[in-house]
């Protein structure tokens, strides 16, 4: 007998703020008319957050169904510091597969280590920085096309981390293409095939780099809006991912997000084949599709970049769900929700029970009897003095940071977050009765969901002001670094970079921290660099 549970069809992408999806209304320039048809065909969820805007806690929790406070995972941890999901912890794809259904994960899934699966039957990892060829199929696959030469796969991250960028790959060959086919290839096998699946499709896009193809890196020139500034002063975390972008004046910042739109649009095109395949391979109408990231990105709005904080472009992400028959065409759910529902989202379409003796903060989009308050969403990262946690309702949002000044906002009338209440008005008998109502929300969630050592009879725990640290990212290809210095067949770093920046006129290496990142984080010589900078000048871009 034909098992006539619904197939599922996890569409994930990297780095992705609500308001860069055309349907969200924000803003209306940019194109994602694949992606707006999932919400047209089935539901737009308003107010979908990250629990942890970070890559690896979000993805924890989103496959564990749990907080950090169970899985370990408040931060990136990576080197000497990295980590395994605790082995005990159910997963969504474990469950699934339990109850039958082929589970599939496919991309970038941020496990350690990458070839760890987790629950899933088959797994085809592609990660943002390759640390053995061997491990990661991606690599693998661009090798067998003769482009095992391009050690910079996804852009170059270490000195142009944040910079507009073209990509070093024909389109068909970059990542977020390799996801839809390798997605693509699996929908035709499994359209013949009596099981239920569960697949998950891992884009590393729009994450930096911003390595866009070249016929959608400047699909949107002259045409996104220039960023917002605070006016009250912002939080230390805030001020502290200041420098990362390395990114020296307006233009270069403009053309930064033009590039960040352009990559969103290519994720996009390679969402329409995959949708394209489903109805194509008779699939579309018993698979629910989910579309959704992991976080946002600031890009350059508040004068700040990157993610891990509470702030609406970091922590707000796209949600759209579809099912047809099952859920109302065009619709728009207004309540809160965010990746920790999918686990049980997911244990509910399977038709079977969660095996785990935790209790889980998430519930099922689909439950009958619904429990969880969505009248607000809670959001955590970091521990000791570099931690924050979060509460908002419909109207305000309170974040608490351990070793900083706390923040208010009212979104109702401040949506783009740039005035912090609490700077001008703390002691205004409104903004009072608003933190005396918000406070002992956000307390009791960080009590019970919230790492440990953080609350104490009912309290925050104090802790010192955290000191402002300077970072670039010193991330390099990490399969030409164990072998520069040896005989081997990749590109030269300076190749890749004056490659990339060929037709991107804002970029100029002489107004980045060029010299400083390649010599103290990549172990090159002053030599080295000059000649780079040399080449430059040649070229246009010094």
């Amino acid at each position: 007998m034909k098992d006539d549970r619904p197939n599922i069809l996890l569409l994930f992408v990297d780095q992705l703020r609500w308001d860069y999806v055309h349907s969200y209304g924000v803003n209306p320039w940019i194109s994602t008319p694949n992606i707006d048809s999932i919400g047209e065909e089935g539901c737009r969820y308003e107010y979908a957050y990250s629990p942890n805007p970070v890559c690896i806690p979000a993805r924890h929790n989103l496959i564990t169904g749990l907080t950090a406070k169970y899985h370990g995972f408040d931060d990136n941890y990576f080197g000497h510091e990295a980590k395994c999901c605790p082995w005990n912890l159910p997963t969504f794809a474990q469950i699934c597969s339990d109850a039958g259904y082929s589970t599939f994960a496919i991309g970038k899934m941020h496990f350690q280590p990458e070839r760890r699966a987790t629950g899933f039957d088959r797994f085809l990892n592609m990660d943002e920085v390759v640390g053995d060829v061997l491990e990661d199929d991606y690599a693998l696959f661009l090798r067998e096309k003769g482009y095992g030469n391009v050690g910079s796969m996804h852009g170059v991250r270490n000195v142009l981390y944040q910079q507009p960028q073209q990509s070093l790959l024909p389109d068909e060959l970059t990542g977020s293409h390799w996801v839809a086919d390798r997605t693509i290839e699996l929908l035709k096998m499994r359209g013949k095939q009596d099981r239920p699946f569960l697949i998950w499709s891992g884009f590393i896009q729009p994450h930096p780099p911003l390595a866009s193809p070249h016929s959608f890196s400047h699909l949107y020139d002259g045409k996104v809006p220039k960023h917002t500034s605070s006016i009250t002063p912002l939080s230390r975390l805030l001020e502290e991912l200041k420098c990362i972008a390395d990114l020296p004046d307006e233009e270069n910042i403009n053309r930064m997000r033009e590039n960040y739109a352009g990559a969103v649009s290519w994720v996009d095109y390679n969402v329409g084949r995959i949708l394209q395949a489903l109805r194509e391979n008779g699939l579309e109408e018993n698979t629910v599709v989910i579309f959704t990231s992991d976080h946002g990105e600031m890009l350059g709005d508040l004068d700040t970049y990157q993610k891990m904080n509470a702030h609406e472009p970091s922590a707000r992400i796209p949600f759209l769900i579809r099912w047809p028959g099952h859920i109302a065409p065009d619709s728009v759910n207004t309540d809160f929700m965010d990746l920790n529902d999918l686990l049980p989202t997911f244990v509910d379409l399977a038709q079977t029970t969660y095996p785990g003796d935790y209790e889980l903060p998430g519930e099922s989009l689909f439950s009958e009897h619904p429990r969880k308050d969505r009248s607000v969403v809670y959001a955590e990262h970091q521990k000791g003095s570099r931690r924050w946690c979060m509460i908002r309702d419909h109207r305000y949002k309170l974040i608490h940071y351990y070793g900083d000044e706390d923040q208010l906002f009212d979104l109702q009338n401040d949506p783009l977050e740039q005035i912090n209440l609490l700077y001008y008005h703390r002691e205004d008998p409104e903004v009072r009765v608003v933190l005396d109502r918000l406070y002992p929300i956000l307390r009791r969630y960080e009590e019970k969901w919230g790492i440990e050592g953080h609350m104490k009879n009912g309290e925050f725990v104090e802790f010192a002001p955290f000191a402002i640290r300077s970072y670039f990212e010193s991330c390099y290809p990490k399969q030409i670094q164990k072998l520069r210095g040896e005989e081997n067949d990749y590109d030269e770093l300076a190749d890749e970079i004056l490659s990339a920046i060929r037709d991107e006129p804002t970029v100029h290496l002489s107004r980045l921290h060029v010299r400083d990142n390649l010599t103290r984080f990549g172990g090159y010589s002053d030599a080295y660099v000059d000649v780079l900078l040399e080449r430059a000048k040649a070229e246009g871009r010094y």
